[in-house]
């Protein structure tokens, strides 16, 4: 059975929603719905994995930890390499970011 990314989005996004899609030994991907959260002030994701995302949907800013910015916009693309420290800046409050996840080791 075939599933579309866009589907079951909710219209009120509290809290940002995970949803896993493909998981193995390997690799793990996500969808990821935000609507205006953001990574807390002076937190950090300092992940194992390697990380490449991509927006479908909306806007969002990916912040390193030396102030180096990413404007995402539909369409756009970041690879983040594993234990670089990076956090979400900002995504649009006035529309919902749908973003895809991709990890590997």
């Amino acid at each position: 059975m075939s599933e579309n990314i866009f589907d079951n989005v909710p219209d009120v996004i509290p809290e940002e929603i995970f949803s896993l899609l493909l998981k193995d030994k390997n690799v793990r991907i996500e969808r990821i719905v935000s609507q205006g959260q953001r990574t807390p002030a002076g937190e950090w994701y300092d992940q194992m994995q390697n990380e490449w995302v991509i927006v479908l949907e909306g806007e969002a800013v990916i912040e390193y930890e030396n102030m180096e910015q990413h404007t995402l916009k539909a369409g756009d693309y970041l690879f983040i390499p594993a234990h670089k420290r990076h956090r979400v800046a900002w995504t649009t409050a006035t529309e919902k970011t749908i973003w895809l996840a991709v990890y590997w080791l």
